[in-house]
């Protein structure tokens, strides 16, 4: 199996290298050698690697930035992904592609289905919706993975800002009113590769689709933070602020130039159904961060 890999020095990129090292051979370009914001080389580039897998785990993810830089964003999420898809259609490629909650607009008052309509709150959601839709109209055999509160070992992210912020005050606001599921790049990365695994033994019509990957449960930013601050603790990280220092404040107390979704939580029933899979809680994979951000002294 030849896999091509777009976006492998981002957060889920570098977690998916070893994994699909593993599946075949594997040709894995950063933002250096393929810019999706150059998206017209693309097609050339799959031309000339003729891999049997595109993995596509590049995007523009600055989400508070893209408010004020829509274009690109459009460009990279959306128009970039559509030349993949037409590209995956044309070769018999699958496309695998990332996605992620900030398609919806947070008002469920449960987890969210694949079926449940899209309506961002912000540029990024919006330009990520277009790329998913792209996928879907382009008709190639493809597996959109929807995440949210994604963090990775060694890379900017909510938990490793939590730490650091955590060694500098003596109390801290966070929002209450954020819900989701923490999911680690390991773990999506995880996943990913064990889809990959079955693509040669199950007809693609029925795997193909859309499918939310998050870990199990859910919690509070705020909660989020008070775990991930006594996890530390607990582990000899010398830190200002305990747990009881994180006051809980509300979204609209922490205005941000793009809106984020209350409810973020996903509903995983068809991604474990489909490929068997049970995906651990939350909790998991967050505490092995800890232990990692501890060792190497983040």
């Amino acid at each position: 199996m030849k896999l091509l890999l777009l976006g492998k020095d981002g957060q889920v990129g570098r977690a998916l290298v070893p994994v699909l090292a593993q599946l075949g051979q594997l040709s894995a370009f950063g933002h250096a050698e393929a810019d999706l914001a150059q998206p017209g080389e693309l097609p050339r580039l799959i031309a000339t690697e003729a891999p049997d897998v595109i993995v596509n785990a590049a995007a523009y993810t600055a989400v508070d930035r893209a408010e004020t830089e829509p274009d690109r964003a459009r460009l990279v999420n959306a128009e970039a992904v559509a030349l993949l898809a037409d590209a995956a259609q044309r070769t018999g490629a699958w496309l695998i592609h990332y996605s992620t909650d900030y398609v919806f607009d947070g008002t469920n008052t449960r987890p969210y289905v694949e079926t449940d309509a899209p309506a961002p709150l912000n540029v990024y959601g919006a330009t990520k919706s277009r790329g998913d839709l792209a996928i879907g109209q382009s008709g190639c055999r493809h597996l959109i993975f929807r995440v949210g509160w994604v963090y990775a070992d060694g890379a900017s992210n909510f938990p490793r800002t939590m730490l650091r912020l955590a060694r500098e005050r003596d109390e801290l606001r966070v929002v209450g009113d954020q819900v989701g599921a923490p999911t680690s790049a390991r773990l999506i990365a995880d996943v990913t590769g064990r889809a990959v695994a079955r693509l040669g033994t199950v007809a693609p019509a029925a795997v193909s689709g859309l499918y939310h990957l998050a870990a199990s449960g859910a919690v509070s930013r705020a909660d989020y933070a008070r775990f991930l601050i006594a996890e530390a603790r607990h582990r000899g990280m010398e830190l200002r602020l305990g747990p009881d220092g994180i006051a809980d404040c509300a979204s609209a107390d922490y205005p941000t130039p793009a809106t984020r979704p209350l409810n973020s939580r996903l509903d995983t029933a068809k991604l474990r159904a489909t490929f068997g899979l049970d995906l651990p809680d939350w909790e998991s994979d967050a505490r092995r961060w800890v232990e990692n951000a501890v060792e190497v002294g983040i």
